[in-house]
């Protein structure tokens, strides 16, 4: 770890051995440096090491084997900028760009160096950018991990939190501020354990891998804040670094990894493997497309110019091609060796399953994953949609991975917000969606639960506004999702009017409550918790700006809302009767009884009938979870025995009067979490066959105790 920096500047005469075709990228052995890239259109390539001064010294890679261009270079070590040159045909009808006016990232780049200066050269033939773009920087790999391990939290133990590396702690009073805003930061003891507190096992980070600002936001002074637009598969974003050292973000980076694990949290990455920075044909050369184009990206068929494009970004990556496949394992191998993460959500996901133009669910990526050795063994979620024809798979992805249930979070909004004909639906969507699941031989841990995420409003924002207002996006409001099932509780927007305002409120903790409580993996977005807000705007991909970020000051403003969160999410940890690893059955648990895993029920305690299902006006509902109906053991084999709930669901507008189970054995039921109430605490106990009165719009756990 303290090797000198690198520079040609000190090598006056610079040896060159033949190296090897693997591994691809930059790998330093602690001697020196073997560089590799991947061309099949090359005539030639040069290995261009970039002085701090900025100067060039080119180093052509005369060895090639099987179109891997490669080198050894024993005086160059730790901090050495470099880049590539590729010599090949220019030729864009033929699908070929190769310009050796660019200087070319390296797609196996584990750091980067400086910043994209912009402007015509990138976009011109013959153009050279040197000097405007950024550089690849030769990392050490070494690091101390000391006795770091993965939890390997399995899914029905999982509570995974979403945010971002920025904007959790941009602003937090408790990060120094020479670290808000960066891995160091994230890893600070004061967002550790308020996720810890909390009850989050699984923290899950939007982009991190290397990723390009747009011109066209930079040029109306926003950013690309979410980064969604990689272009370094294998090295996390060096903005969200705190030391100024190239290549020091990768230590870095392992050392906020492993804070997370010593505190039990895993790391989960949210990668962008569908497509790159690069964009259509109009956008920059940055590395893949003066590379490969051809082999690298889809290519429209009868116009070998044009990109295909399923992800409404200008790009596809292709997942075809045997080169490109080998880039993504290889790169979701190194995460999991090397930087020790725990698992992968990967956005637009159906684009990788596209062999020719449909969604294949055995395309070769999906049989690559499946027998990976290192990547099978981790958590897969998979956004499973994309913006292309039949590009909607919520559940049909294979049996390792578990998906972003987007059905899941239509229906609970539809539900609280009193849409009609939703109970059956919901109560689907409740008990872990068995019916897309179920068929693959998966268990409800495959369906990751959410009401809200990145994408559309906040927690906050869905109980306040009927419509978006993203108009700070320069886009005249026309981004974004329209159809956001929201409901702004009777004014849009901030109101003072105390009747809304405590209204809003217990819909926020309904809609926590419900998705903690439920069967399967929840997933909260970042500050939800804690009421953050976006002012309406529900695509904040662009704001790099207090908009988008926490406002820890709502953690003072707002604690009863944190209390209720950690409340609801220690009551799933304490009892597996809210995690089953299976599904429920619906069936006496024993032959010739008539208990049952689940029940649902009318508010008069009647078992619901194919009439009360089918009722377009039905609004609320009960359901029975018996603690003694879990069939399978824990990880010892042992039965598994929990107590009895009745959860008491009223989104009518009005109260609804409940009646506890009474079944003789004397004991009583107690209110284990009260959406009514600001922290869920209550006191209230109630005899076997009571009633009780629930608030319109709430949800009430009630707790049989003997």
């Amino acid at each position: 770890m303290g090797e000198p920096e690198s520079d040609p500047d000190r090598d006056a005469e610079l040896a060159v051995w033949p190296g090897s075709a693997y591994p691809l990228g930059a790998t330093y052995d602690g001697a020196g440096t073997n560089f590799s890239l991947f061309s099949e259109i090359a005539d030639a390539v040069d290995l261009c090491l970039i002085a701090r001064d900025g100067t060039e010294t080119r180093v052509r890679l005369d060895e090639v084997d099987g179109y891997v261009w490669h080198a050894y270079l024993p005086t160059v070590g730790p901090g050495q900028r470099y880049g590539y040159r590729v010599h090949g045909p220019y030729e864009p009808a033929a699908g070929h760009r190769c310009d050796p006016a660019k200087l070319l990232l390296d797609p196996y780049g584990k750091a980067f160096d400086g910043h994209f200066v912009g402007g015509p050269a990138f976009h011109t033939f013959g153009a050279d950018t040197l000097g405007h773009t950024m550089t690849t920087v030769v990392i050490n790999p070494f690091f101390d991990w000391a006795s770091d391990h993965p939890p390997r939290r399995p899914y029905h133990e999982t509570v995974i939190y979403e945010a971002h590396v920025k904007g959790m702690t941009a602003t937090h009073p408790g990060v120094p501020e020479a670290l808000r805003g960066t891995y160091a930061g994230l890893a600070h003891p004061a967002i550790i354990d308020h996720l810890r507190d909390l009850g989050v096992t699984a923290i899950e980070l939007m982009p991190v891998h290397q990723f390009l600002h747009d011109q066209v936001l930079l040029d109306r002074g926003l950013r690309n804040y979410w980064g969604y637009n990689s272009f370094g598969f294998l090295a996390p974003h060096a903005d969200y670094a705190s030391a100024a050292k190239p290549g020091a973000t990768v230590s870095e980076f392992k050392a906020m990894v492993r804070a997370f694990h010593r505190a039990g949290i895993e790391v989960i990455l949210d990668v962008v493997y569908n497509h790159t920075a690069e964009g259509n044909h109009l956008g920059p050369t940055l590395n893949f497309r003066g590379i490969d184009n051809a082999a690298y990206y889809r290519l429209v068929d009868d116009d070998r110019s044009a990109y295909m494009d399923y992800t409404g970004t200008g790009n596809s990556l292709n997942a075809r091609h045997p080169h490109t496949l080998q880039l993504i394992m290889d790169s979701l191998r190194y995460w999991v060796t090397e930087m020790h993460v725990d698992g992968f959500r990967f956005d637009l996901a159906s684009t990788l399953a596209r062999e020719l133009h449909d969604v294949d669910r055995l395309s070769a990526f999906f049989d690559l994953v499946q027998q990976d050795p290192v990547v099978s063994q981790v958590k897969l979620i998979a956004e499973p949609w994309d913006v292309g024809e039949g590009g909607y798979q919520v559940g049909n992805f294979p049996g390792l991975w578990t998906e972003w249930n987007g059905k899941y979070r239509d229906t609970v909004r539809d539900y609280w917000r009193g849409q009609p004909a939703t109970l059956g639906e919901f109560a689907s969507r409740f008990t872990g969606s068995s019916d897309l699941y179920e068929a693959t031989g998966r268990r409800p841990g495959a369906s990751v639960n959410f009401v809200t995420a990145h994408d559309g409003f906040t927690l906050a924002d869905l109980v306040s506004y009927n419509d978006k207002h993203n108009e700070a996006n320069g886009e005249d409001n026309n981004d974004g999702e329209g159809h956001n099932r929201s409901w702004n509780c009777g004014v849009d927007g901030p109101t003072d009017d105390p009747e809304i305002v405590g209204l809003r409120a217990r819909q926020r903790r309904n809609l926590l409550a419900t998705l903690i409580l439920s069967q399967g993996t929840p997933m909260l977005a970042h500050g939800d918790e804690m009421g953050r807000t976006q002012l309406g705007n529900n695509n904040v991909y662009c704001q790099d700006s207090p908009l988008s970020w926490m406002d820890w000051s709502l953690a003072q403003t707002n604690s009863e809302l944190i209390e209720f969160t950690r409340r609801a999410i220690a009551l799933r940890t304490a009892h597996p009767v809210f995690r089953r690893r299976r599904f429920f059955e619906g069936l006496p648990i024993r032959s010739g009884e008539q208990a049952r895993d689940i029940a649902w029920l009318t508010p008069s305690g009647v078992e619901m009938t194919p009439a009360d299902w089918d009722s377009g006006f039905g609004r609320s509902l009960a359901v029975f979870l018996n603690g003694d109906g879990i069939p399978e053991p824990n990880e010892r084999g042992e039965p598994v025995r929990d107590d009895s709930f009745l959860l008491c669901f009223n989104a009518h507008d009005e109260q609804i009067e409940f009646t506890a189970p009474g079944d003789g054995d004397g004991g009583h039921w107690e209110v284990a979490l009260d959406t009514a109430a600001p922290t869920g605490a209550s006191t209230t106990v109630l005899a076997p066959g009571a009633s009780l009165t629930a608030p319109a719009r709430s949800l009430t756990v009630l707790r049989r105790r003997g």
